[in-house]
């Protein structure tokens, strides 16, 4: 069991992470990208600058382990409606029509 916990102060941008290390809490260092890797979930924690909830503001997010970052649910499901639009003008550029499939 890991025990981590951590704090972010969103007006600052900045967070710390602390993990329990033989009964004390240690604070954790951030690996070459700035992110916090939690080893048992198999991600990294970190801050993102970026556009979300219509404000640009640095938001705490997750990436895998290979520092690409995890979308959020709404952000998944934007990538497919785009992906969906794409595919169907590429059938409709073959001549065929995707709303007669």
């Amino acid at each position: 069991m890991h025990d981590i916990f951590g704090i972010y102060e969103v007006k600052q941008a900045s967070v710390e992470l602390y993990q329990l290390v033989a009964g004390r809490y240690e604070i954790m260092l951030p690996n070459e990208r700035g992110h916090y890797p939690i080893y048992p979930l198999g991600v990294e924690l970190g801050i993102w600058q970026g556009y979300y909830l219509n404000a640009a503001l640095p938001w705490l997010r997750w990436w895998d382990e290979q520092g690409n970052l995890l979308l959020t649910g709404d952000e998944r499901a934007e990538q497919a409606e785009q992906e969906n639009a794409r595919l169907r003008e590429k059938l409709r550029a073959l001549g065929v029509d995707p709303d007669a499939l």
